[in-house]
């Protein structure tokens, strides 16, 4: 339905850059615009003392602690532009090795006369300075570019910093968070910022939800990077924003259209007792456009259902309280698989027979993840183009534990590969990983969609827009941002604490509707 070139095109539309392409990207500006460097980190410090004035008038006495790399000097640019509006500033510079990068030297050249007075340039001892409530500090002592734990003395002024009760602005990152991988990061070394100002674009460790202590309010500001470079960088982690998915959105039906030509949906799910997750599922592929959808269900789940749920067809399996057997696919276009099945053994040999047997596309999730993990032979009988999709507690089972999201998500990119199937890996930033090797975040949801039940409306909705038509990577993102935008929209309505999964499926038609404007 859509060109794989579209979906190639659409993966650049906004883009997660590593530390080294970070760096290219700000050679190529400097060299096709062209501007200097320092007028570029002139341009920065701009647009990020703007964003502090925003937040903290000129009462709030301000403490700059500056490295020695550019992230000083943006550092010394802010020191010296918040001095000009007339706010309290003192500066400390960092130069314990006697060498500062060349941007960084300027800008301290830069603060002359009563401006100069007010930086304290540290080459040896260090007496800090007294943080109390109601003062800022602005963090400008390691950027984007730092590949190692922080140590030694400036270990000790981050845990300072840490234990003050000033709040703090990092510059671009919080000091000590590296851009990708901290799975040996010493943490207790990572400054807690308040607020941090990121330059460009989101780094892909701020995405991970145990770096959210460090980061805090996240803003990203725009410094004017080439547009062209950005373009021509190629990236492996993308984020999916509104206009990419309402570009994917199937036209509006067709005027004669009937349930036969709207995609007919399998839903595998529910077992005795958890009869409400294929209620949901069935549900939600309902909600999400399909003509025509069964549940295959034990006997005992069915007054459940067909009063739950009278618009479904129910396949009744011959047992009472769990699934069986497999059943034939030849007449579905999709099939969800997995929501409350349970993991008796009876259950995980029908399963593992379904998956095999299946002529369809098909969703993957919650027990029928589970059997897989008890079983990992089973998981390299999995058919080409499969979707997966797991919580972190649900992975590990599957590939083992991770001590980290960014171990966790490169154990799913590499399994997607080895396995050619898609896996999203559920969160607040649930990430789509393809067999390609990409990886896309979805931009959508909030912490009340952390409730019993959300993922299996996640598996309706993906499995219903599958028999709609979708690919299977057009599926997973709109399947995911449609589910996220649900759940934000019921939220915004209702708030956040006591939202449940029935609410996502409530507001998925709101959320059709305004991707279909």
């Amino acid at each position: 339905m859509f060109s794989a070139e579209f979906a190639v095109s659409l993966r650049a539309i906004m883009k997660i850059f590593t530390s080294a392409q970070i760096h290219e990207l700000d050679k190529y500006t400097i060299e096709h615009e062209p501007i200097k460097s320092i007028d570029l980190m002139e341009r920065a410090a701009k647009t990020l003392t703007q964003a502090i004035i925003a937040r903290w008038d000129m009462t709030v006495p301000v403490v700059v602690f500056a490295g020695p790399g550019n992230n000083g000097g943006d550092a010394l640019a802010v020191a010296r532009m918040l001095i000009e509006r007339g706010y309290e500033v003192k500066i400390f510079l960092f130069n314990i090795s006697g060498h500062l990068s060349a941007d960084c030297e300027e800008n301290k050249k830069r603060l002359t006369g009563k401006k100069a007075k007010q930086l304290v340039e540290v080459t040896q001892e260090f007496d800090p300075p007294q943080l109390e409530h109601g003062m800022l500090v602005v963090d400008g002592l390691f950027g984007s570019g730092l590949n190692k734990p922080l140590n030694g003395g400036f270990a000790s002024l981050v845990k300072y910093i840490n234990a003050s009760p000033a709040e703090v602005v990092s510059i671009d990152m919080p000091s000590g968070l590296m851009t990708e991988d901290n799975t040996y990061n010493v943490r207790a070394n990572i400054v807690r910022a308040t607020l941090t100002l990121t330059l460009g674009q989101k780094k892909l460790s701020m995405l991970f939800a145990e770096n959210q202590q460090f980061v805090g309010d996240l803003q990203v500001l725009d410094i004017g990077l080439s547009q062209e470079g950005i373009e021509k960088t190629e990236c492996q982690y993308t984020m999916v924003e509104e206009a990419d998915v309402r570009a994917l959105m199937l036209p509006p039906r067709h005027p004669y259209a009937h349930k036969g030509s709207m995609g007919n949906a399998l839903m595998i799910a529910g077992s005795y007792g958890m009869a409400g997750a294929a209620v949901l599922a069935t549900e939600a592929c309902l909600r999400s456009g399909v003509g025509k959808v069964t549940c295959r269900t034990p006997r005992k789940n069915v007054p459940i259902l067909q009063i739950a749920v009278p618009e479904a067809v129910l396949m009744i399996d011959r047992e009472e309280t769990t699934l069986s057997e497999a059943v034939d696919t030849e007449d579905f276009q999709a099939m969800g698989i997995g929501p409350g099945l349970g993991t008796t053994e009876s259950t995980a040999i029908a399963i593992i027979a379904q998956l095999r047997r299946a002529q369809c596309p098909i969703v993957c999730d919650a027990d029928a993840i589970n059997i897989l993990a008890n079983h990992h032979a089973w998981v390299q009988q999995l058919p080409k183009d499969i979707i997966l999709t797991p919580h972190p507690k649900e992975f590990d089972r599957l590939e083992g534990h991770s001590s980290d999201s960014f171990e966790r998500l490169s154990k799913a990119r590499d399994l997607s590969q080895r396995l050619q199937a898609y896996i999203i890996l559920k969160g607040h930033h649930s990430a789509l990983c393809s067999p390609d090797g990409h990886i896309t975040f979805n931009t959508t949801g909030n912490a009340g969609m952390a409730t019993a039940g959300s993922g299996d409306v996640l598996t309706g909705i993906l499995t219903g827009l599958l028999a709609r038509g979708y690919s299977q990577w057009e599926a997973c993102i709109v399947g995911m941002y449609l589910h996220g935008l649900a759940g934000d929209m019921a939220a915004q309505e209702m708030g956040e604490e006591s939202l449940i999964a029935r609410d996502i499926i409530r507001y998925l038609p709101k959320a059709m509707g305004k991707l279909k404007i």
